[in-house]
């Protein structure tokens, strides 16, 4: 299929409102809400047109001067901030209030992991049929008024009902999301773009809990989840004002909406990552990442105690270094994968991850023990940011809802095997060997994925072959 020229693109006068714009795989490109003229001129940026030349990757300062980026990066900083305030003033409310049992606590989180597990999947057949600006919009409206319930909440069932449900609606608003950012940002700018949105999640994961501890202090723990309902409120304003052009085929606008058809998407979906040896590794390599942060942030307390022989200030101290690991990974892979393929970025992530697992588990001392965590935290950032870009560059338009919802899933359950493993583990083999044992299937997950990207097809083909 021949490409639009540029020129013609930013032409109003070949803009009649039912002009069909084709992309670089061929695919239509549509607003939604307006006409192409009501929008004005359309880039080849905001199309994701190729020039000749390579163009140069962006920086993150560049990633947020795209207004329509900077509102949704700026949409989601408010609101994961909102809802790290809302879980740990739940913690709060039910161990110090409530006065509940580690495993009550550990439930909240369990139900909020659940559903995005299986849900996920088939939220994103959804999410490629329908306008994603109103399903984030609306999943943010939606979710204002649940996290509003736990203000009138009396029991710990109660609590256990509005997560569960609460986690049902974003597995609508994450693969949302990311077909928005895609068609925001030019191809050059989704690993700077990606490296934000992860910085801002860790970043808020970081300070929440200490805003969260003084809000409690001073207004008790309604006042938390009033400003997570204030937070999805908020989102929703800043993502009405963002303009969405998203890339459709004919046959999805208004297609079939039987349950074979839904099924038959589903699986088409599946059968690209199956058959995408970067992508299928990538995601592997992002479920083993999360499995280790997972697996290990609860046993940290333990490591400190039984093995450096310290106390509650190393232990702060070292649990601290796995965010701050995840901070500047996020603020150096832009910069360092310049030039790289993304899938050797994520490779390269893997080998780091074993390596910081290795001197975790080889040696005693707090001060490698704090510099391996940092080295986690690092690594694991080299391979989620890629593996978002990844996912966004290599996968048809029209099924990016699908691919990136299975991305959540896969995330999700590597978190929820990580919780719920960890313990039973570190019970039947001891929390060093178990680092050690984690080390050496990181080794081997490094050599497999060596060998098998090794027979990864040109981009060219499998682009042709999903066509």
């Amino acid at each position: 299929m021949a490409l639009t020229p540029a020129r013609r693109l930013n032409n109003p006068s070949t803009q009649p409102s039912k002009l069909k714009i084709r992309n670089y795989w061929g695919e239509i490109v549509r607003p939604f809400g307006k006409t192409l003229s009501e929008e004005g001129p359309v880039s080849a940026t905001a199309t994701n047109a190729p020039n000749p030349t390579a163009p140069k990757p962006l920086s993150m300062r560049e990633a947020l001067g795209i207004a329509g980026f900077k509102r949704l990066w700026f949409a989601q900083v408010v609101s994961i901030l909102g809802d790290f305030l809302a879980i740990f003033g739940v913690i709060n409310l039910i161990t110090f209030r409530w006065h509940g049992t580690p495993l009550q606590v550990t439930n909240v989180l369990i139900a909020y992991i659940v559903p995005i597990t299986v849900v996920a999947p088939l939220a994103g057949v959804f999410v490629d049929r329908w306008d994603v600006k109103r399903t984030m919009i609306a999943s943010d409206l939606i979710r204002a008024v649940l996290i509003l319930g736990l203000v009138f909440v009396t029991r710990l069932q109660h609590i256990y009902v509005v997560f569960f449900l609460v986690s049902t609606v974003s597995s609508f608003f994450g693969p949302a999301q990311s077909v928005t950012l895609r068609t925001l940002v030019p191809m050059n700018g989704l690993m700077a773009a990606n490296a934000l949105m992860s910085q801002a999640f860790y970043t808020m994961r970081i300070i929440a809990p200490a805003a969260a501890g003084l809000l409690v202090y001073w207004f008790g723990e309604k006042s938390c989840f009033y400003l997570d309902t204030v937070s999805f409120v908020f989102s929703a304003a800043m993502l009405s004002t963002i303009v969405v052009m998203r890339v459709v085929k004919p046959q999805q606008q208004g297609g079939e909406k039987s349950v074979k058809s839904l099924m038959k998407d589903y699986t088409a979906g599946s059968r690209f990552i199956l058959t995408h040896p970067a992508i299928s590794f990538v995601m592997i390599a992002m479920m083993t990442g999360m499995f280790v942060l997972s697996c290990f942030s609860p046993l940290i307390s333990v490591y400190v105690r039984d093995q450096l022989r310290a106390g509650t200030r190393a232990f702060g101290l070292i649990s601290a270094m796995i965010g701050v690991g995840l901070i500047a990974g996020t603020q150096t892979v832009n910069a360092v994968a310049k030039g790289f393929a993304k899938k050797r970025v994520a490779l390269c992530g893997v080998v780091g991850l074993g390596a910081a697992t290795f001197v975790l588990a080889l040696f005693k001392t707090a001060l490698l023990a704090g510099v391996s965590m940092f080295g986690i935290g690092f690594a694991i950032a080299f391979i989620i940011v890629p593996t978002q870009t990844l996912m966004q560059q290599e996968t048809p338009h029209d099924m990016l809802g699908r691919v990136s919802s299975s991305f959540m899933a896969v995330f999700s359950l590597s978190q929820l095997l990580g919780l719920v493993l960890s313990g039973t583990l570190a019970d039947w083999i001891g929390v060093r060997r178990l680092f050690m044992a984690s080390a050496v299937l990181l080794a081997i997950l490094s050599a497999v994925g060596y060998l098998w990207l090794r027979e990864d097809k040109p981009a060219a083909k499998r682009m042709q072959a999903a066509g």
